[in-house]
């Protein structure tokens, strides 16, 4: 398959920021697109907070703060865009990833302004609500939101909402069952610049989740396995089936698919199967059997350095791709697919 996707940087080579991290796009009803990050000295420190840019007639704002009332490390920023218009803007703050607090906040005027921001789940200490991918509205108008928690075992979730995310309704733990979780040790050696927390931990993350029937939802996983993984639900991910290994590898990084009007689906991932391995190259690949084979493979990144945490959205055959760019900057993507791809 033939496509361009021109690339382009979203901020200059001197941001104000050492290091990003983590970005998410949206794209607003007057063809803007907003995206957003976590930036600050590195990774986990108390001096992160999300940090976004405009894309408006093809140029970009200058970065510009999101979210930073608490000092406390900012992470994974993704937006939703209501059926009444609203923008929300959820976020991950907290020093531990196993006490991580979910925040959103909400802008009436595609973002140029958000009110304070508010707790997800109150009193919650882990993370719901979407951990790090977009959610997905279904069929019947359910929200499900791609969940993890982080605590030595790794395992995924999905956050229901019927009421546009006034309440939430969590699901069982979505784990891989020939683990062995009293077995889990911290991995060295990994040159990727991660907080320390996350080198100890064993299982699957940071689902990314599609609908390819009404009620029936899938979600591909991240995982320390060397593959993605796979989960799949019959009753629009009120359960879920254990994980299970796909073709694809996986180097434990993030993955993000979305789903195309005609039922292709496109991922962006680092096609690498080692735990921990290098997050180059990344590549976009898709597929037109709901994911069971993969192709019409491009390759996005091929240098050495780290091209990681890709963020992918779609309008028609159109495809926008935020992804981090060596930590230094966070790189766009934008094209138009003329002619769909063999998987």
């Amino acid at each position: 398959m033939s496509t361009e996707l021109g690339k382009e940087f979203i901020f200059g080579p001197q941001p104000p920021f050492a290091s990003c991290h983590a970005s998410h796009l949206t794209l607003l009803p007057d063809g803007d697109i907003l995206a957003a990050w976590f930036a600050g000295s590195k990774e986990g420190a108390d001096d992160t907070a999300i940090w976004g840019a405009r894309r408006r007639q093809g140029s970009w704002s200058e970065p510009f703060v999101l979210a930073d009332e608490l000092d406390e490390p900012y992470w994974n920023p993704v937006f939703h865009r209501k059926a009444n218009g609203e923008l929300v803007l959820f976020y991950k703050v907290g020093r531990l990833l196993k006490q991580w607090r979910t925040l959103f906040k909400v802008s009436a005027d595609n973002g140029l302004t958000w009110s304070a921001p508010q707790e997800l789940v109150e009193g919650d200490q882990g993370g719901r609500g979407p951990v790090r991918n977009k959610l997905i509205v279904l069929a019947d108008g359910t929200w499900l939101a791609p969940a993890s928690t982080e605590d030595g075992i790794w395992q995924a979730f999905t956050d229901r909402s019927t009421d546009e995310g006034r309440s939430w309704t969590r699901s069982g733990d979505i784990r891989i069952q020939d683990i062995d979780y009293s077995r889990i040790e911290s991995v060295t050696g990994s040159e990727i610049p991660v907080s320390d927390q996350s080198f100890y931990g064993r299982g699957v993350i940071q689902p990314t989740l599609w609908e390819s029937e009404p009620g029936h939802v899938h979600m591909l996983l991240r995982s320390t396995e060397g593959r993605i993984y796979r989960s799949d639900s019959a009753d629009s991910g009120q359960t879920w089936c254990d994980a299970y290994p796909t073709e694809l590898p996986n180097n434990n990084s993030g993955i993000d698919v979305v789903k195309l009007d005609q039922g292709t689906l496109a991922l962006v991932y680092n096609p690498v199967g080692t735990n921990w391995g290098p997050r180059t190259p990344l590549s976009l690949s898709f597929s037109t059997d709901n994911g069971k084979t993969w192709g019409g493979t491009i390759v996005l990144e091929q240098e050495e350095g780290e091209y990681s945490y890709p963020a992918i959205i779609a309008n028609g055959p159109e495809l926008f791709i935020t992804y981090t760019w060596r930590r230094t900057s966070i790189a766009f993507r934008h094209g138009r697919l003329p002619v769909m791809p063999d998987a």
